[in-house]
């Protein structure tokens, strides 16, 4: 019984995708949702290493010298601020790729 409801299941999808025409815009629009995709992807893990990166070593230098832990941390502000920058223009990309490219 399961066999041929699973054999009956394959026939209706097969016809069904038959019916769809896939043309240009569909393929277009596919490409462009997978390019935002790995477009945020990969563009998040930069900034996000970076300002990891950044954070742990004034962390250290805090530790090493609590006197100078107000230009430590403005450094470090500025530095992450700087570092995602091009986390922003990734997203910025992708909400092109999504809402514009049609």
């Amino acid at each position: 019984m399961d066999i041929a409801y699973a054999a009956e299941a394959a026939r209706q999808t097969a016809e069904a995708v038959k019916t769809v025409p896939i043309d240009g815009t569909i393929i277009l629009r596919a490409a462009a949702l997978l390019g935002a995709g790995l477009c945020m992807g990969l563009g998040a893990i930069g900034p996000g290493i970076g300002e990891g990166v950044v954070g742990g070593k004034a962390c250290e230098g805090i530790a090493r010298q609590p006197e100078l832990q107000g230009p430590l941390t403005r450094t470090m502000l500025l530095a992450d601020a700087i570092a995602e920058t091009t986390g922003i223009y990734s997203l910025i990309i992708a909400i092109l790729l999504i809402f514009v490219v049609t």
